[in-house]
């Protein structure tokens, strides 16, 4: 696919959103023992609960805005989205106690359109064959942000611990302007579809979704995969710290080690194994990685095993973007906005439920029990990923792609 002008906006707008959420990563331990955290575990809860509910309120608005933007077309949503996301991350620099924080992420949550919208503009201007090399390269976006996130943010943490945030505030609000400016809409009139009652129903969209035939096994997999890749983003900080001591750079440090991999990874190793391996080979690979990653950091001990099995992490990152495309391969582009609004619905589901899990097992494993395995939660993600391989198995390499 030609890097064009829209398709570079987009890849831009993704990185930003990236920089502000890996920005605030290397602060989360220190802005927890802000608000009132007692220890590293209960602040890992705190952050936990943050995280569900901004997860929690894009579930519910999730669909919505993808049906929105199948309705109204993508730009306007996009531009309106990032408005809220610059406005979120002024609140968040305000914020002094725990209670705005939480108010911030819900917030963002509302502004979940900046990647539902993001994923079906590309729909729109991507061939079918090319879908899943455009997806990776969204990875990819992420990838570069979260390189250079963590690394501001450990740094900016060091002027004032609100920095961060008003930093990403500048960096969203810049782009919204660029949006204004350069980005057309890529939604045709004849490929629009009314916005109904039922597209209010964030349950119905999914189900919608689900009975579409093909659907529902990728559906299926993306869910459980995101489920356990969470125990990254939700962890990482806490895991570090508890385990070998680290502080906010070098948390940030290792993060952008991790986004220069993922980078790597989706927007050069992915086309290539694509094109050697197929699609569904390639999907199969990610997920061996992903379950020796999560074996290892949940056995780690030692500092050389994270530099080891990171990068066999960022490997894994190849399933996601696959399974994304196979999805939006299955439908037309009138259900571009709703199959993308509603794999992030089901994203945020995860993203509700696991945060609670991986740091109720953290403190459990750190301070409840006689066994002490800081580990605990990447092995369960382990586990998740072992129980999706029949799924796997069953998707049709001959449809796939």
């Amino acid at each position: 696919m030609k890097l064009s002008g829209p398709f570079l906006f987009i890849l831009a707008t993704l990185m930003i959103d990236a920089i502000g959420v890996g920005i605030v990563f290397p602060i989360m331990p220190d802005l927890m023992d802000r608000v009132g955290a007692s220890s590293t575990a209960d602040g890992a809860f705190l952050s936990g609960v943050m995280m569900s509910a901004y997860a929690a309120a894009m579930f519910l608005f999730g669909p919505i805005i993808g049906s929105l933007s199948d309705a109204y077309g993508r730009r306007p949503v996009l531009i309106a989205a990032l408005v809220t996301l610059t406005l979120d991350y002024v609140i968040m620099a305000l914020a002094q106690e725990y209670w705005l924080l939480l108010v911030g992420r819900i917030v963002a949550g509302l502004a979940g359109a900046t990647y539902i919208t993001a994923t079906a503009y590309i729909s729109d201007i991507a061939k079918p064959e090319e879908r899943g090399a455009a997806f990776g390269m969204i990875g990819a976006a992420f990838g570069i942000g979260f390189v250079i996130g963590p690394a501001l943010g450990g740094v900016a943490s060091g002027w004032h611990i609100t920095a961060p945030f008003w930093i990403a505030a500048a960096l969203s609000g810049v782009n919204v302007i660029f949006g204004l400016l350069v980005l057309p809409e890529s939604l045709k009139s004849e490929n629009r579809r009314p916005f109904g009652r039922r597209d209010l129903n964030p349950f119905a969209s999914i189900w919608r979704a689900f009975v579409i035939p093909g659907l529902a096994i990728p559906l299926v997999c993306i869910f459980v995969f995101e489920f356990a890749n969470l125990v990254y983003v939700t962890l990482w900080s806490f895991w570090g710290r508890q385990v070998f001591g680290w502080d906010g750079f070098t948390i940030g440090l290792t993060l952008s080690a991790y986004g220069v991999l993922i980078a790597a990874v989706q927007a050069g190793i992915l086309p290539q194994l694509t094109k050697r391996l197929g699609d569904y080979r390639t999907l199969l690979l990610g997920v061996i990685c992903a379950l020796i990653a999560f074996t290892a950091f949940g056995l780690a001990a030692a500092v050389w095993a994270v530099v080891i099995f990171l990068p066999i992490a960022a490997l894994s990152d190849m399933a996601p973007p696959l399974l994304t495309a196979f999805a939006a391969n299955r439908v037309g582009d009138d259900l571009q906005g709703l199959v993308q609004g509603v794999i992030a619905s089901l994203s945020s589901v995860a993203a509700v439920i696991a945060p609670l899990i991986f740091t109720g097992v953290f403190e459990n494993f750190v301070n409840g029990t006689s066994v002490y395995l800081p580990g605990a939660p990447f092995l369960m993600s382990g586990v998740l990923i072992l129980a999706i391989l029949p799924l796997i198995w069953r998707l049709d390499p001959k449809r796939f792609g």
